[in-house]
Order: C-alpha cells, then structure tokens, then sequence
C-alpha cells in the first residue's frame, strides 16, 4: 500500500511540473498568432452610395491631388517636415537623467497610427521597436503597452477591437478618429462601448499622467514592483493634432531614470492637456528617421533594445 502511495505521488509531482512548465512557457514563449478580432467598427458608405454635390467635388479633388506628385520632404538629423508632418526631435536633460522630446504637428489624424509586431495579433508576438517601425515606413515611433505580456486590458487598434478583457484598476487611453485623447478607466466603460463611440486604438498600460492640465499622480505612484526610476515613455496631447512624444533613459550611470511623478511634472511644464505613461523599463525606446535616438538598456547591462508587441508612430 505504501509503495502504491509512493507511486502515486511521484506521478502526481511529475504531471505538476509538466503542467507548470507548459502554463510558463505559454504565457512567456509559444507564440500564438490569433487571425481574427472580436468586433470591427463599420466606417464605410453602404453598397449603392452615389456622389453627389459636396461628396463629388472632394472625391474630384482627392483624385486630382493623387495624381499630383508630393513635394520631397525636408529632413535634418533631427527634422522632418512635409506637407502633413512637421517633427522635431530635442534632448534634454532633466536633472540626472537624459530625456527625448520629439514635438509633432499633424494635417490630419490619419498619421497618428499604431502597429502590431509582425502585422499580427497574438500572444508572444514580439519585435524590436525600429524593426516594427521599419516595417510601417515610421518617420517616428515608440514602444507601445506591450499588451502581449498580460492576459487583460482592453485592446482596440485601428477601430478593431481585439481584447475586451476588463484589467482591474487600469486606467486607458483612448484615441478617437479626430486625434483627441481621453483617459478612461476600465471599470467604467465596456470596450465594446468605446469601440462603438469611436475609439480608433485604446492602450492599456498607465497610468494617466496628466488629466485636463492638471499631474494626475503623485510622488508615491509607480508601475507594479518598479523601482522610482526609471526609463519611461509617454505620449501626450498639447493641442489639436499637436503632441508630444518622450522617452527617458534609465537605469545607468549617465542617466538616473524619472519617477511617474517627475514625469508628470515635466510634460505638464510642456503645457500638455492629456498625457500617457506607456510601458518603460528595457521597453523604453524612440525611433526616428530609422534611427534609434536613445539607448534601451535592461538592468544597465548596454544598450540593447528589447522586443515589444506594438508600436505608436507617425507615417
């Protein structure tokens, strides 16, 4: 009977650890492409719709203005203009820590834009932040909220909704089709009712930095276990189709890192009306003009950009 029990046991132990190692690997490695999305909004004119009046003109002067060429853009190591796009890059250092302002000014919200690694929706679907950029032709990105590495959190891009999984206690921002941005918590608002008023991406990541002009953290709120500081990235808003984009290096004798607080503190000094707090850490990582401007480290060990599921950019 004892030697039963031993048996028993034994084979019991040995399908836990299997089990264990399979639900590790899963969440942190197999790859899981997913092809389809939970619910896409329905933008388009019905079948039959005929121009007429107003609708005839634009589409006449659209198709006018395709078959005349661009002017080439103007760019400098730290420009870039064209007709629709006008970014400047700066950095600063913001007491011990070397920060990176890129300052970006938009015709339209059709340039704002996010992007998957890969092109693809799913679990431990991952790349570096400039090959993602690289992929899209990005004239600037940053590392998005990483939505792979959690199993919640709403997830809308491009007016598809892909995750609708409520996070607790997350605070998202919300990107409509006209460029604003709203902060939003979770709790409150189904993803199917941002989706169905007008969210184009929602990033789940946070927290809300700067709500209506005013630091909406204080000097005690940080990311999960994190240390104060750290490298950071945050997107912001300062007026229509106006914002901001920053990063912040960490973690190494050149550059101390910021606190969500000091954060929140600069980019309010930069009369922000709305700003974000994207994944940071080793994630933290800005491209421009195929060029990564600042220095991803992880621990301080070098500089090494770290794979990520999504971007935010400009193209």
């Amino acid at each position: 009977m004892r030697k039963n029990h031993h048996v028993f046991r034994s084979a019991f132990l040995c399908a836990l650890t299997v089990f264990s190692v399979y639900v590790l690997l899963d969440t942190f490695v197999i790859v899981r492409r997913i092809e389809t999305s939970a619910e896409a909004r329905t933008d388009s004119e019905p079948a039959g719709y005929a121009q007429t009046g107003q609708a005839a003109v634009t589409s006449r002067l659209s198709a006018a203005a395709e078959a005349t060429p661009d002017p080439e853009p103007v760019q400098t190591e730290d420009t870039y203009r064209d007709e629709n796009i006008s970014i400047t890059v700066t950095e600063e250092r913001v007491g011990g820590t070397s920060v990176y302002l890129a300052d970006v000014e938009l015709s339209s919200a059709e340039y704002l834009k996010t992007a998957f690694a890969e092109n693809t929706y799913g679990r431990n679907v991952t790349g570096k932040t400039s090959s993602i950029a690289e992929s899209v032709n990005a004239i600037l990105a940053v590392n998005g909220d990483f939505y792979g590495s959690r199993q919640s959190g709403y997830v809308i891009r491009g007016g598809t909704l892909y995750r609708s999984a409520e996070k607790n206690g997350a605070e998202d921002l919300v990107i409509y089709d006209d460029g604003s941005f709203e902060i939003i918590r979770e709790s409150e608002v189904s993803a199917g009712d941002l989706l169905a008023g007008g969210a184009r991406d929602v990033l789940s990541f946070g927290p809300a930095l700067i709500e209506n002009g005013e630091i909406a953290v204080t000097p005690d709120d940080e990311v999960g276990r994190a240390k104060a500081s750290n490298p950071r990235t945050a997107i912001a808003v300062i007026d229509d189709l106006h914002y901001l984009f920053v990063v912040s290096d960490g973690r190494t004798d050149e550059s101390e890192g910021l606190s969500l607080y000091e954060l929140a503190v600069y980019l309010q000094s930069r009369g922000v009306r709305t700003a974000y707090n994207l994944d940071g850490g080793g994630s933290s990582t800005m491209v421009f003009n195929g060029r990564v401007v600042n220095n991803p480290t992880s621990g301080g060990k070098g500089t090494k950009e770290r794979s990520v599921s999504d971007i935010v950019y400009i193209g």
